[in-house]
């Protein structure tokens, strides 16, 4: 089961056990994360959130991204600038997903509510 999570700005497809990297969170290492922005859990698909759905995970390790180069440069001006960023990031372990209603029982429900 998988599920695509949003943090950061940015989405991501995880799964149980998997090791993520994304921006930095507030929290140490050891300590517990949850992420209430699911997009999709399984084959269901929020509009735009998954009602009730979460995800757990544990902060690894806080840490900084590799370095990216930033280099301008315009032809025959003599001007070249050569700067470097790293930016900071959470390597988070994805734990479980909770609080997820099942397909089944919302379609059982609407079929009941139409009769």
């Amino acid at each position: 089961m998988y599920a695509v999570i949003k943090t950061g700005g940015k989405q991501y497809k995880v799964a149980a056990g998997d090791v993520v990297k994304v921006e930095k969170l507030v929290g140490e290492e050891g300590s517990e994360v949850v992420f209430n922005e699911v997009l999709a859990l399984g084959d269901k698909i929020g509009t735009p959130l998954v009602s009730g759905a979460s995800v757990k995970a544990t902060i690894l390790k806080q840490a900084k991204d590799q370095k990216v180069i930033v280099f301008k440069k315009k032809r025959r001006q003599n001007y070249r600038r050569k700067n470097g960023h790293r930016q900071n990031i959470t390597l988070v372990k994805i734990s479980d997903f909770a609080g997820a209603k099942p397909a089944k029982a919302k379609a059982a429900k609407a079929e009941a509510s139409a009769e």
